[in-house]
């Protein structure tokens, strides 16, 4: 098997970043752990791949102004593959995987993008955007028949090489690598053209729609301000702009925080939607992930690796959520919208899911099952029969 040594980043917390290629010039990025037993050399990818696909086109919503994008491409992606077949594992001479390497923590573009492959026309190895939206202005601006190229990247983040878990089930020096490579990449998909807004995030469950059971995550770098940040950029505009000092403030004078630190606050929020929810605030004002001190990342990790193992020791079997890094967008509004983590789970019983029916998944008009001080009274209480997370 050819290898090649890459180059090594030197990080923060002692993780070191090496970037290559993929096959069909996809980017791929290892993030090692301190102390990590893997070398420098890392196996080529040998694969003989399919082009990749034309960049996906967007359409506009004229009732609401929201853009819809339609990538047929994803139909393909794989659906729940037994274990010899995954595709994020590191590659065998039975399993032509997506990653060449065993690792601790890799990122790459995503085969089946929502947004991408390509930017402009400098990226030889994909297809160009032909028609990239203009200006901010541009995409507010309401036409009927309005289309634009879905320019952007979809990156996956895999938390480990073992085929099943999720970020809950990692040690504590790997969880603290993972939040190394999301700064990182949000740092880097920021800077790219025609970037407006960056995700990160994790899907867990097949209720969720999980198509993969590999410890993974994803971000969306997005070339709109999505339509849940301009809702928040609106109430901003007419609250104050240090809404979310407030709502901090607020939220650890009352009785729904679950955890506390000394640079983060969980809280069950006053007006939660779903039956669980959880909400995240660093206790200074930080845009995204690429703001936080070593510090706040330090202790992030086995915070976050306690709260979602709470989460789960509310029932006898794993809880389905989404795990959802709300950042500032980029160049917008980064003095007032704050770095937020969200945790929503359908759960509202061991057997029983909330599904969105008419009134919520028609007209936005939510109705609670359980009341957030309640729910905030038993994931203390879960949350007690945890042990702090020390490895």
């Amino acid at each position: 098997m050819n290898t090649d040594s890459l180059t090594a980043v030197p990080l923060g917390a002692g993780v070191v970043k090496r970037p290559t290629r993929l096959a069909d010039g996809r980017e791929l990025i290892y993030f090692d752990d301190p102390g990590t037993t893997l070398g420098a050399e890392r196996a080529v990818d040998a694969r003989t791949l399919d082009p990749r696909p034309t960049t996906a086109t967007m359409r506009q919503d004229i009732l609401t102004g929201d853009w819809i994008t339609v990538a047929s491409n994803r139909q393909n992606r794989a659906f729940l593959p037994p274990a010899h077949l995954d595709p994020l594992s590191p590659q065998t001479p039975t399993n032509p995987s997506e990653i060449p390497s065993l690792y601790d923590v890799a990122v790459f573009e995503n085969k089946s993008p929502s947004f991408g492959p390509a930017l402009d026309t400098a990226t030889a190895d994909a297809p160009a955007a032909v028609d990239p939206p203009r200006s901010d202005d541009d995409l507010e601006h309401l036409g009927l028949g309005r289309t634009r190229t879905s320019v952007g990247r979809c990156e996956v983040v895999c938390f480990s090489p073992e085929h099943e878990g999720s970020f809950g089930s990692l040690s504590r020096t790997r969880a603290r690598t993972v939040i190394e490579a999301w700064a990182d990449r949000t740092a880097a998909l920021s800077a790219l053209p025609g970037i407006r807004q960056v995700f990160p995030f994790e899907n867990r469950g097949q209720e969720i729609g999980v198509t993969l059971p590999h410890p993974h995550g994803q971000i969306y770098a997005y070339p709109y301000v999505t339509p849940r940040t301009h809702r928040l950029l609106d109430t901003i505009s007419r609250t104050s702009a240090d809404l979310f000092a407030r709502i901090l403030d607020f939220e650890q004078a009352g009785e729904r925080v679950v955890l506390r630190g000394e640079h983060w606050t969980a809280f069950v929020p006053f007006a939660a939607r779903w039956p669980i929810e959880v909400h995240v605030l660093p206790h200074r004002h930080v845009a995204d992930l690429a703001e936080t001190t070593d510090a706040e990342r330090d202790e992030l990790a086995p915070f976050y690796l306690r709260l979602l193992r709470g989460i789960d020791a509310l029932y006898d079997t794993p809880t389905p959520y989404i795990a959802a890094w709300h950042q500032a967008p980029v160049g917008r509004g980064r003095d007032a919208v704050r770095l937020n983590l969200q945790i929503t789970s359908p759960r509202r019983a061991a057997d029983k899911l909330k599904y969105l029916a008419g009134s919520e998944a028609a007209m936005g008009a939510w109705i609670g099952d359980v009341t957030p001080e309640s729910q905030a009274e038993r994931l203390r209480a879960a949350l007690d029969t945890v042990p702090e997370v020390t490895a």
